[in-house]
């Protein structure tokens, strides 16, 4: 049966040409190969475009992890100019799977050069740490490895030594992409409102049905279902939310699904708008998150 939403579509495309209806098709999402149909009819937009100012100073090292199993974990630091390290508040940027943490120097994704562009405008001042999480999908996996885990105990302890505003006592803000998109719904959910301010995600990798999640990131549908946000929008109360996906994003779906879960009243900002499940899209919606964040 039609969606009221899909039914509202048809009726008001009745009369055009087939061309314009296989169009709507796409963006509905009730044509078979939308994902690929939609990028060969060109209907994901414009990629964003990285703003061309200067960076602010970028810190990196790492750690023996013991919650991901003694692995060595690298992490990236990013702080908008002129800012010090000393009293800032953190965001932790959580990456999508097979990506290098590398990806968030400068000349690359472009969160360093939009961080410097959104405080530059007049956000106040904030710093961005990237762990590197592997391929755990952010939480526990059957081999004991557990990035999630890592974050909350190993690496905000160490950034709060540093000076930055990330002791227990601390609010932090949550970015993610795909995997990462996933990682940062759990992880602010598990902390909840008293640990963290705001979640801003875009892509984020949730499946509706359980059989169909990645068996890159759960071994079956039960280590799914145990690991999974859906059912859990509640515990996002009192946390800014800003979910950014495009209707070419092969999650477009089952994000729309997600976001239909959140309870009335919520603090939830949820775009879906034409848009693959790749760094053009993710660099266009990234000025909005980082303002969320740091407003946050």
């Amino acid at each position: 049966m039609l969606s009221r939403r899909r039914l509202l579509t048809g009726g008001a495309v009745t009369g055009l040409a087939v061309a314009a209806g296989s169009t709507v098709g796409v963006y509905e999402g009730w044509l078979p190969g939308r994902v690929r149909a939609q990028a060969v009819l060109g209907l994901n937009g414009e990629d964003g475009v990285v703003p061309d100012v200067a960076t602010g100073p970028v810190d990196s090292g790492s750690f023996t992890s013991e919650a991901r199993r003694g692995a060595t974990v690298r992490w990236h630091l990013l702080r908008p100019p002129g800012a010090a390290t000393d009293d800032l508040p953190l965001v932790v940027a959580l990456h999508g799977l097979g990506w290098s943490i590398d990806s968030f120097l400068p000349g690359d994704l472009g969160v360093p050069e939009h961080l410097a562009a959104v405080v530059a405008d007049g956000v106040a001042p904030f710093a961005i740490v990237v762990p590197d999480g592997g391929d755990t999908y952010w939480h526990e996996r059957p081999d004991g490895k557990d990035a999630g885990a890592m974050v909350v105990e190993e690496l905000l302890p160490l950034m709060a030594e540093r000076g930055l505003r990330a002791a227990p006592s601390d609010r932090v803000g949550l970015l993610g992409w795909s995997m990462g998109g996933y990682g940062a719904l759990r992880l602010g959910g598990l902390l909840g409102a008293s640990r963290v301010s705001a979640v801003a995600v875009a892509g984020p990798a949730l499946w509706s049905d359980a059989d169909e999640a990645s068996t890159s990131g759960f071994v079956d549908a039960d280590e799914y279902r145990a690991f999974s946000v859906f059912g859990h929008q509640d515990d996002l109360d009192g946390i800014a939310v800003s979910i950014d996906c495009g209707t070419g994003d092969p999650f477009y779906r089952s994000v729309e699904d997600y976001v239909d879960g959140f309870p009335d009243g919520a603090d939830l900002r949820a775009s879906f708008e034409p848009g693959a499940h790749d760094r053009g899209f993710w660099r266009r919606v990234l000025p909005a998150q980082l303002e969320l964040l740091g407003r946050a």
